[in-house]
């Protein structure tokens, strides 16, 4: 995405009638609420999630288009993700207070793009311990990060602004982790790359909970992006491996039926690669082999529109660019 310029951002800021005074003065002032509210609601026990909107991140959703979670154990809370703005990390600090007054202790990001990481701050702010991947690092050092964040100032304003910052973690972690917490257990488990290079998914061991992160979209089409879908394929059927009672999805609701949800996640991906590939191998045209692919069976799920045919072209690519030998390759 191309860093916008400083004179596209004052246009738009002269087309929402914002002078520069205006909006020194409006950020001195609490932000009013837009969207979605972030609602804490029970998984099971003392584990919650708050649930984002099924839509792309825009100014008009603050970029609550992602969910998060938490744990409450009597030594204190770990989060799961932080949200996609300071103003969404700050209210689902709220929702932590309104259910326990119990300190928030930690914050496990399951990877780092912006509709999970954008509220960090907040969570630094009030002393928590940031939990990552090592794999990230090399993400958050690059001209893709800081020109993503730039567009975001002005796309998600003012939820995004200048005083938003890329935070790194306190504790970067080599691989897999047991966080022992108040009598709870979880386990922290790399299984990228996959959505991204450092996918990492929780496993909260007594209640039976499994936060998936962005390795699974329930009730939506994925995001691919430039994400290896083999590997992913493959990063799933771990997950399945280990039969959690719930599931908590980056994106969507919760499920009482993981295999269920893993298995259409699984399914799209398996379709999307198996597609491409053969497209890829054969020096069919995108354009060509998009078109006469059967995409019946998901076509009725939210942002299939906005996402699929960037899926597609995305995988087309990365296969083409590896050679027949690799596109042929099954995930």
């Amino acid at each position: 995405m191309a860093t916008p310029s400083f004179p596209t951002r004052r246009r738009w800021l002269r087309q929402a009638s914002l002078g520069a005074a205006a909006v020194a003065g409006m950020r001195s002032l609490p932000l009013r609420a837009a969207g979605a509210a972030v609602r804490a609601q029970r998984v099971h026990g003392d584990v919650w999630f708050v649930q984002g909107e099924a839509e792309l991140g825009s100014a008009a959703n603050r970029n609550f288009i992602s969910n998060a979670g938490f744990v409450v154990t009597d030594q204190g809370v770990v989060v799961i993700d932080a949200l996609g703005s300071p103003a969404l990390a700050q209210e689902l600090i709220e929702q932590v207070r309104s259910v326990t007054r119990q300190p928030i202790r930690h914050v496990i990001v399951t990877h780092y793009h912006a509709d999970h990481i954008y509220g960090l701050q907040a969570f630094k702010a009030i002393g928590a311990t940031v939990m990552a991947h090592r794999g990230a690092l090399a993400y958050l050092n690059s001209d893709t990060a800081r020109q993503r964040l730039a567009a975001s100032r002005v796309e998600l304003f003012p939820w995004i602004d200048e005083r938003t910052e890329l935070v790194h973690a306190d504790r970067w972690l080599d691989g897999d982790t047991l966080l022992a917490l108040g009598g709870e257990r979880l386990h922290i488990l790399h299984m990228g790359p996959a959505h991204a290079v450092e996918d990492l998914v929780v496993r909260v061991e007594h209640a039976g909970v499994l936060f998936a992160g962005d390795l699974v979209f329930r009730g939506r089409i994925p995001f691919v992006g430039q994400a290896d879908s083999a590997q992913w394929v493959a990063s799933l059927d771990r997950l399945m491996a280990l039969r959690p009672r719930w599931l908590v999805p980056g994106h969507g609701p919760v499920s009482a039926d993981a295999q269920a949800d893993l298995q259409l996640t699984r399914d799209y991906l398996q379709h999307l690669h198996a597609t491409m590939a053969q497209a890829a191998e054969n020096l069919e045209p995108f354009d060509a082999a998009y078109a006469k692919a059967d995409w019946s069976r998901f076509e009725h799920l939210p942002l299939f529109r906005a996402a699929n045919r960037m899926n597609a072209y995305n995988t087309y690519l990365r296969l083409e660019q590896l050679g027949a030998g690799a596109a042929a390759a099954k995930p």
